[in-house]
């Protein structure tokens, strides 16, 4: 019979050590744990596990009895617990060059070396760096240059003097939250924002290959022609640009991503579908890149120095870099952006921040994060402070943007370049938004923008911004920003459901490139009074600009404080069951291109028709007119030499003001017909001298309750019958 003692297995190395650990004890050096851990499975005697309490005991040993492959334990770096211990192992050929953590050399050994054993996890408390008092660049460079480490942790603060480059990739870096500066860093180069403590770059490889295409290319086409498709393999990485189109930077494509097929001899497919079209001749240059990849840093609290771009420094850099994500750095005081990123493709920032940078003024300083030339982001979570930017999106597409909010917000925390962006969403955000504002040297162009729930100061995307869609944007201005309160879109696509702002309304047009409706719908549009007059006796805001040639439907849209104000577009403006309102006082509104009316109300706001053009107005489908105005007219026309035609039918126009007109015409060529309208007190004016040429009139088969109407007398081109006068 076997004893239970004869039985029990030897404890194994692991369980030695843990217990003794536990117990507080400390072998001596040299000492064996056990005859079963100094055996290998051949029963061969194997050299002990050499137990010391700190990393100078090791470094005392004598190397000369140690047997190559040793292994030592080592309880601290300085003292025993304080972390900086570990496991080590002998190994007497290397000559590696000591570096106080992964390598340990005794003094004066010329071979000879204290190899770090780990799982790919290291610290920087293993290099005897334990607060910031310590600069901490050889360990991180130690750390991140060894293929071995997988991920580097910091659990105390740290300080940096240097200006790191890698070109590592599948890396964490998790900084525990604590705080890191950079007090005594090297000046950086001028207008480098890659002049980071941490810049992970790619590479290109080979020569880039230039060719011209001989066809176009739709938009979302993934498939580009090529000179030989050989030259490319499935799988590679290719840094992507079309030549100017017109200003110095204006490229729609500046964008990294991946070939995924080869689909024929002189064609190849990618992984991104083109955001814009390229008509044949376009000359495309593919550079090839080695991009880093799965780089992820988090858990940091980054504290600045210095106010400009030399001295300043910031956190991060990525370049060429394909699923590079970082989240919760936190920045302050740092003068370019926290997180800078140029040419990346598939990645998230989430749960960052940045307060109070030294400058918000200098291009480029003070943003949380930039992004050039990017594909497939994701900003989360984040927030700044009194800074410039919270979040830029340079020549970028297919990126989302989600509850972020920028406080202090002047600079305006959410912006895109221009640079021909598409594909963009925020949701759930707040902060002033302004977008493509860059300038026509990069195009002053980006395409399918979509914001929902965003509060903020000010929005403005008045260039060249194609089929831009607002949902639920609130903008409530606050008081000494210029602009505050304002909304201003191109009419190139636009469309806007449920918006507000507080103070100006204003739509414009630069360019005309979509093909949907510019449909503004469940609005409220204020119509504030303005000292910037555009047209004589104007006294409120121009609402809708000159250079809109598109048309405009308002659609169930509340129009408040008409009073003066100027839709100037001569696209059709039509506005279906609107309310518009106005003080008894307030000037008539003026419209420069035809005007439909269908439904809603009407109260003490009168529209003036240019006539600088041809011009149309119907009004119907139920409206309510009512009140009264300084013009003491509800629909009027100016003396311009256009042909107004006139369709009224179908609503209903009442004034207790014997001196307003419901229909005032005085003068030009008109072509009325009105019939079925039931008119209330007040007046309707239609002058002889209105009618005469080629004006007719029609009004018939209206209600007419104590009205006052003139109208010429009965003619070929002139009836008036059929009225029930009450």
């Amino acid at each position: 019979m076997i004893s239970a003692e004869s039985s029990s297995p030897a404890p194994s190395r692991r369980a030695l050590l843990a217990g003794m650990a536990g117990a507080g004890g400390m072998l001596v050096a040299g000492t064996a744990l056990a005859p079963a851990a100094n055996a290998d499975p051949a029963g061969k005697p194997r050299e002990p596990v050499h137990a010391l309490g700190t990393v100078k005991e090791l470094l005392d040993l004598d190397g000369k009895w140690l047997q190559n492959g040793a292994l030592a334990s080592v309880a601290g770096y300085f003292n025993p617990g304080d972390g900086g211990g570990g496991l080590l192992r002998w190994d007497a050929a290397s000559a590696t060059s000591a570096n106080g953590g992964t390598v340990l050399a005794p003094a004066g050994a010329t071979t000879g070396r204290w190899l770090a054993v780990h799982n790919g996890v290291f610290d920087f408390r293993r290099f005897g760096i334990f607060d910031a008092k310590v600069n901490a660049d050889a360990a991180l460079d130690a750390m991140v240059n060894d293929p071995a480490v997988s991920r580097v942790e910091a659990h105390t603060d740290l300080n940096f003097v240097k200006r790191h480059t890698f070109g590592r990739s599948t890396i964490e870096l998790d900084f525990g939250g604590h705080t890191i500066t950079a007090k005594g860093i090297e000046p950086n180069t001028h207008d480098n924002p890659f002049g980071a403590v941490l810049y992970f770059r790619g590479q290109t490889t080979g020569n880039a290959i230039t060719f011209t295409a001989p066809e176009p290319i739709a938009e979302l086409s993934d498939v580009f022609p090529v000179a030989d498709s050989g030259a490319f393999t499935v799988g590679d990485w290719y840094a992507v640009e079309v030549n100017p189109v017109g200003g110095k930077y204006e490229r729609e494509l500046q964008k990294l991503f991946q070939i995924t097929q080869i689909v024929d001899r002189t064609h190849i497919r990618v992984g991104y579908q083109n955001g814009w079209p390229f008509a044949a001749g376009r000359t495309f240059t593919w550079t090839r890149t080695s991009p880093v990849t799965n780089v992820r840093v988090t858990d940091m609290n980054f504290v600045g120095v210095g106010g400009d771009e030399l001295s300043g420094a910031h956190p991060l850099a990525f370049e060429y870099a394909v699923r590079c994500d970082v989240s919760r750095v936190h920045g302050t005081a740092t003068f370019w952006p926290v997180i800078m990123r140029r040419w990346n493709t598939h990645f998230r920032t989430r749960d960052c921040s940045l307060v109070n940078p030294p400058n918000v003024e200098y291009g480029g300083a003070g943003y949380l994060t930039q992004q050039i030339y990017c594909l497939y982001g994701h900003v989360e979570d984040c927030h700044t402070s009194n800074a410039r930017h919270l979040n830029d999106w340079t020549a970028s597409a297919y990126c989302y943007v989600t509850n972020c909010h920028g406080d202090g917000d002047d600079q305006g925390p959410f912006v895109t370049h221009g640079q021909y962006e598409h594909d963009l969403v925020y949701t759930g955000c707040s902060g002033l938004m302004t977008f493509a504002n860059s300038g026509a040297a990069w195009g002053s162009s980006a395409k399918r923008i979509t914001v929902r729930r965003h509060v903020c100061s000010w929005f403005v995307a008045r260039v060249k911004v194609t089929d831009l869609t607002l949902e639920d944007v609130q903008v409530i201005g606050k008081p000494g920003l210029q602009g505050s309160g304002m909304i201003w879109v191109n009419a190139d696509g636009v469309q806007l459901r449920g918006c507000q702002a507080s103070d100006t309304f204003i739509v414009s047009q630069s360019s005309n490139r979509s093909g949907r409706p510019n449909v503004i719908s469940g609005c409220a549009i204020p119509a504030r009074p303005t000292t910037q007059v555009v047209y004589p006796g104007q006294q409120g805001s121009e609402i809708v600009q000159g250079n809109v040639s598109a048309p405009l439907h308002f659609d169930r849209c509340a129009f408040t404080g008409m009073d003066g104000n100027a839709f100037n577009g001569t696209g059709e403006l039509r506005f279906t069951d609107c309310v518009f309102t106005g003080a008894p006082e307030s000037r008539p509104v003026t419209v420069a291109g035809d005007l439909a009316i269908t439904g809603g109300s009407q109260t003490n706001v009168g529209f003036v028709l240019t006539a600088a053009r041809d011009q149309r107005l119907c009004v119907g489908g139920g409206a309510t007119v009512s009140g009264t105005n300084a013009g003491k007219a509800f629909f009027a026309r100016a003396n311009g030499k256009g042909v107004v035609t006139w369709s009224l039918a179908d609503y209903r126009s009442g004034t207790a003001d014997a001196g307003t007109a419901h229909v005032r015409i005085e003068g030009g060529v008109n072509r009325y017909q009105a019939g079925g309208v039931t008119f209330t007190g007040g007046a309707i004016t239609l002058a002889e001298s209105a009618f005469a040429g080629d004006s007719y009139l029609l009004h018939t088969g209206n209600v007419e309750s104590g009205v006052h109407r003139t109208a010429p007398p009965a003619g070929p081109r002139v009836r008036v019958s059929d009225n029930l006068g009450l």
